[in-house]
């Protein structure tokens, strides 16, 4: 059979020959690899901005609103509020949060706005009264853009550049509040090297930007086109090219059109950016912002204070699912429903184990990154029961969720019963239906024996005397016998009177629930036989000696049964 059969391909190829490999960035002593992140980058949420505009259906002023509100909780102090110069919603929004004395003292809200003078006018009335601003402007400067778009050299894109950047200083000359500029190489990764060194020196210089009032400089992965690695070079060659390095702040604003957009941001944060902007979970035009959650979460599980607070996830989740009215995946890393479940059978007895060992100060859970209460999720969460699953999982659950901690053997047993009926249903089975179906299992009423009633009595010693009635084969038996407690001394009656080995192996009491009303589950084993086997048998009453009195017969029943 030919290569081309065993590959599985259908007839033809994909026209791979229509692109070409991103040209590596000469630079042999980079220095980003060994670099460690110690501390989080300045956080610049663009969720009500770039993420707004790569909604379905745009966010509405009071939509806005609860999201910004969610943002202050998280702990952002740089925010983008919108493009008021272009958008009525966006104006009426900047309006309102400053009316409304809703901007926290140290926040800075953040616009985006091209250099036409009009447009500079609108936008410092929309800021009217704000008391932190960053003003961002951009232009494009790649060489696509300048070929294809513009049609024009590199002069002409740098003299844009700075014709704006003279506009927007003579626009803000009356503004009354704190303005930091920000200047956006648009398409930076497709820019050559030195021609973004040149014009982002030409914009801090016409600005005036001074190692005490720095601007910001973006480097936006506008179009995500080569390998993290690459960008993280462009970031490093940048940093060490650029004139006056002190005299500006590196951002960077990546986007995800290969996938790897955090990877991204990770690496160049590593080459020598110090400022991030994206949004809540990646959401943004095509496939998406840098995601903000999964950086600062991947600081935190290094042991780096992330200045973001993510410890209620889960509402964090909610609200950014309803304003944005798209979902947050379920693999989503740190936030998704499932992101700390495991259903593998090995995996679970590993997080099992790893549970009962952890030190809650010093986390090393296998399979668990980070502690799960962290995020407001619970240890409950991590393991889910399906066909894939295997006794750690059922144990983990039976003792997490009610506290019925199963022998080894018995677990074992119990775990083929549970993969049968997640067969059987063909699903995921949920923790109520474990519990059932472990006392439907070990509850065995087919048999000879049933325990009508039972009575405690005192004996002439200090032991306990037992006087119960039992159903032996439809015949009423009544039994009586002493012993160290009840449970013996039921078990003596048992003996005595029905002539055949009865001998308890193991037992364990656990309470289902609080309260008055709370019920329990008594788990004990008798002796199979004389090669050392065992039965195991469950009771469940509001009274604990019954229950353990019920689990016996019930054990009694099941040995009958397998004889």
């Amino acid at each position: 059979m030919s290569r081309h059969h065993i590959s599985g391909r259908a007839s033809g190829a994909m026209p791979f020959q229509k692109y070409h490999a991103f040209e590596p960035i000469e630079l042999p002593d980079r220095q980003w690899p060994g670099k460690v992140l110690t501390q989080a980058p300045r956080w610049c949420s663009v969720d009500l901005r770039d993420g707004n505009q790569a909604l379905i259906d745009p966010m509405n002023v009071d939509e806005k609103l609860r999201l910004w509100d969610l943002l202050l909780e998280i702990g952002f102090a740089e925010i983008e509020v919108g493009f008021p110069a272009a958008s009525q919603p966006d104006f009426d929004f900047i309006r309102r949060i400053i009316d409304e004395d809703r901007i926290p003292e140290g926040v800075s809200v953040q616009v985006l706005c091209q250099a036409r003078e009009e447009l500079i006018a609108r936008t410092v009335e929309a800021l009217d009264g704000a008391p932190n601003v960053i003003f961002h402007l951009y232009n494009s400067t790649s060489e696509l853009q300048r070929r294809v778009v513009f049609e024009m050299d590199r002069q002409g894109i740098i003299d844009l550049a700075v014709q704006g950047t003279e506009i927007v200083r003579e626009g803000l000359s009356q503004f009354d509040g704190q303005v930091t500029f920000e200047y956006s190489p648009e398409s930076f990764t497709g820019t050559e090297l030195d021609f973004a060194v040149d014009i982002c020196s030409a914009v801090a210089n016409t600005w005036g930007a001074t190692a005490d009032e720095p601007i910001i400089i973006n480097l936006p992965s506008t179009v995500e086109m080569s390998t993290p690695n690459i960008y993280a070079d462009q970031i490093e060659w940048f940093c060490r090219n650029f004139p006056d390095r002190e005299s500006i702040v590196v951002s960077l604003h990546t986007h995800n059109d290969r996938g790897t957009g955090v990877a991204a941001t990770e690496l160049a944060l590593m080459a020598g950016a110090e400022r991030v902007e994206g949004t809540l979970f990646g959401n943004g035009e095509r496939t998406g912002n840098c995601d903000v959650v999964t950086v600062a979460m991947n600081l935190f599980s290094q042991g780096v204070d992330p200045t973001l607070d993510f410890r209620e996830m889960p509402r964090i989740r909610e609200v950014v699912q309803t304003v944005n009215k798209l979902a947050v995946p379920e693999r989503h890393p740190y936030a998704g429903d499932l992101v700390f479940t495991a259903f593998s059978g090995s995996h679970q007895d590993a997080i099992r184990k790893g549970m009962a060992k952890v030190d809650r100060d010093q986390w090393e859970v296998p399979y668990l990154p980070i502690d799960p209460s962290d995020v407001g999720s619970s240890y409950k969460e991590t393991v889910r029961v399906n066909s894939q699953s295997g006794k750690g999982g059922v144990g983990f659950l039976l003792e997490e969720y009610y506290g019925v901690s199963l022998p080894r053997d018995i677990l074992v047993e119990f775990s083929g019963a549970v993969q049968e009926l997640t067969e059987q249903l063909d699903r995921e089975v949920k923790m109520d239906e474990i519990l059932d179906h472990l006392i439907a299992t070990y509850t065995e009423e087919s048999g000879p024996y049933r325990l009508v009633d039972y009575d405690l009595l005192s004996s002439k010693s200090e032991d306990q005397r037992c006087v119960a009635r039992v159903e032996v084969s439809e015949n009423l038996v009544t039994v009586d016998g002493e012993g160290s407690g009840p449970i013996e001394a039921f078990v003596n009656a048992l003996v005595q009177t029905l002539n055949e080995p009865l001998v308890v192996v193991d037992y364990h009491e656990h309470a289902l629930g609080e309260g008055s009303d709370a019920k329990a589950i008594c788990l004990l084993a008798i002796e199979e036989g004389t090669d050392g086997g065992r039965v195991y048998g469950i009771g469940v009453s509001r009274n604990t000696i019954t229950a353990s009195l019920h689990a016996i017969i019930s054990a009694m029943n099941r040995r009958w049964s397998r004889k």
